[in-house]
């Protein structure tokens, strides 16, 4: 552009409303504007817009390491530990991890078994976190004693305690640790068995809200000071491959959990002067400053396609440190076979690598600050979360919410609604609902404790109606792969697999785009699909029907197509014994039983299909 010729006019919402509806008039979409057309909605009501700009701010979200700590509970980014989770006493797994960049352990071991785990592994250096369950005493103690006999004083990491299931094991362990090991906190605030249960991302934090506030209670009732108790408490999430909401819940966790700090006046604007934080480098965070630990959710692990999972606990992680966790733990990409093997812990931990070495994420603080989504977003889920908090609170606690249900009938509540955006396909699963794929050779694991319902087929049971396997809440925990994952294991359970006959009318150019869309509908249950060939003769593709084999077709072809040709070939079809007969897409045709079209209920008619070809459990 030369010196003379004038500026571009300037970009206005309002332009860009104008342009926007005339693309969306001329692809048949009608809307008052494109805000109406294309926004859509969280699992908590949260609108997400297409298009944000600088009046979607809510407000100054402040500075990184200032409260409210929407931007981060550290002045300074140094990175995130990375916690690798150890199922089993295998110390040459734990050093290889700890060789190979992991600088954190969250051992999920019974107290006798934590000796051999930590055989070798030099106590000062590296952060060690327990998860006992109701053996968290002995636990804390076997550590206690370890470090004793090996002559050390400082201590970091969790003991894993729970002041709701043993609140006079915390409230001991959280006394001691206040006095002898300032690094080391003791009470864990798990939030992932919320989101395991189902849960959106607003109650997901409102439980983790309700639950710490419980914890403050019981450890300030214990004898400990307010500012003690905010310093012994640890917060773990769940992060998603939804990056944006990943990031915007581990944002506004830190701001509502400054906001109950400030109501309990141990907010605290300015860090302990001269104190190292156990959570990172860098002063020691004030009271209000949460502490994350933020875990690659288990919900979305798939068992089927497995290597799939790298991609997802890639984007969860990213969204994890890019969130400001203080901690990362990556669920290698086989969790859901079994015990992993080193190849997939070795993935896990260079995913940190990558993203923190390569990608450099943890170079900026925040990165996400000041996106005019991110901001909104952020405020928009703290504002649903805190909704959802006081609803806890006014039930009498997060004990009461429990106890009386309430927290499992909205849970379960949600996790129907998201059930039905699985089953017809709006919330895609890769490699599962989508583009599966029949010809895969599963991994073999061996399975790990109390590893029942993390093997292909193990879930077969949830999707017959059975209960499933309850955490430590009561609550159930589930995955949502779980029910097309067992009509595969169903399929894959015969010994011929079952089919279903495509009819493909007219040339290939005609029927490729619905066929395609049929075959991978049907082998999402693990259905083959037959192709009859590009053919109009309703005799010769009834032939070709007879000689697949299956009482099952589908008509596949363009509207155009239909009209000249669906009813005479359904007809023959009929004839030929077809107990079913589908049409890919849309419209009614004499001797067709139902259609398949994007956002049918594709589990529907996956079991009607079951059903149709004899195949019960």
């Amino acid at each position: 552009m030369s010196p003379a010729s004038p500026p571009f006019p300037p970009a206005t919402r309002e332009r860009w409303r104008e342009l926007a509806l005339g693309v969306l008039r001329k692809s048949g979409v009608e809307a008052a504007s494109p805000e109406e057309a294309l926004a859509s909605a969280t699992y908590d009501g949260v609108t997400v817009a297409p298009l944000y700009d600088l009046s979607d701010l809510p407000g100054d979200p402040g500075l990184p390491g200032l409260a409210p700590y929407t931007r981060g509970s550290r002045p300074v980014t140094g990175g995130w530990e990375v916690r690798q989770r150890h199922e089993t006493a295998d110390s040459e797994a734990v050093l290889a991890d700890l060789e190979n960049g992991v600088t954190s352990l969250w051992l999920a071991l019974a107290p006798e078994d934590l000796p051999r785990a930590l055989d070798r592994v030099h106590l000062e250096l590296v952060s060690v976190v327990l998860d006992a369950g109701e053996r968290t005493r002995e636990a804390a103690e076997t550590l206690f004693a370890l470090a004793a006999e090996r002559g050390v004083r400082a201590l970091t990491g969790n003991l894993g305690a729970d002041p709701l299931a043993d609140p006079s094991a915390a409230a001991e362990l959280a006394r001691r640790c206040a006095a002898d090991f300032p690094g080391l906190r003791a009470v864990a605030v798990d939030a992932t068995p919320y989101h395991d249960a189902g849960g959106s991302d607003a109650e997901e934090l409102g439980c983790s809200i309700a639950a710490g506030v419980a914890c403050l209670r019981a450890l300030t009732e214990a004898g400990l000071t307010a500012e003690q108790a905010f310093g012994q408490l640890e917060f773990r999430y769940a992060a998603t491959a939804d990056q944006f909401l990943t990031i915007a819940k581990l944002r506004a966790a830190r701001r509502l959990w400054a906001r109950v700090a400030e109501v309990c006046g141990a907010g605290g604007g300015e860090p302990a002067p001269g104190r190292a934080d156990p959570a990172g480098p860098g002063p020691r965070r004030a009271a209000g400053g949460q502490v994350q630990h933020a875990v690659t959710g288990s919900a979305m692990m798939t068992a089927r396609d497995p290597w799939v999972n790298m991609l997802r606990t890639t984007l969860a992680c990213f969204a994890a440190g890019a969130g400001g966790a203080d901690a990362v733990t990556v669920q290698p990409f086989d969790a859901r076979l079994g015990l992993p093997d080193a190849f997939a812990r070795r993935i896990a931990r260079n995913t940190h690598s990558l993203l923190v070495e390569e990608a450099g994420v943890a170079r900026v603080t925040d990165p996400a600050g000041g996106s005019f989504y991110v901001e909104r977003l952020t405020e928009d889920l703290a504002a649903a979360a805190w909704e959802w908090f006081r609803g806890i609170e006014r039930a009498g606690g997060m004990a009461a919410a429990l106890d009386s249900g309430l927290v499992a009938e909205r849970l379960a509540a949600t996790r129907e609604r998201r059930s039905a955006n699985i089953a017809r396909r709006r919330d895609p699963i890769t490699g599962v609902s989508e583009f599966p794929n029949l010809a895969e050779r599963l991994p073999v694991r061996a399975p790990g404790p109390g590893a029942a319902g993390t093997e292909p087929g193990a879930e077969a049971a949830v999707a017959a109606g059975a209960e499933p396997e309850p955490g430590r809440t009561g609550l159930p925990r589930i995955t949502y792969a779980r029910e097309f994952e067992a009509l595969r294991d169903l399929a894959d359970a015969r010994d011929e697999r079952p089919s279903v006959f495509l009819a493909t009318i007219g040339p290939v150019a005609a029927h490729t785009a619905r066929a395609s869309f049929a075959a991978n509908l049907f082998q999402a249950g693990g259905l083959a699909t037959v192709p009859g060939g590009p053919e109009t003769d309703p005799d010769r593709i009834a032939a070709a029907f007879a000689a697949a084999g299956t009482p099952v077709a589908c008509l596949c072809s363009s509207d155009r197509l239909y009209g000249e040709h669906a009813e005479a070939v359904a007809a023959a079809l009929r004839k030929a014994g077809a107990r079913k007969v589908w049409l890919a897409g849309k419209g009614s045709y004499e001797g067709v039983d139902g259609v398949l079209f994007a956002g049918c209920d594709v589990l529907a008619v996956l079991r009607t299909t079951f059903g149709d070809l004899g195949v019960t459990r």
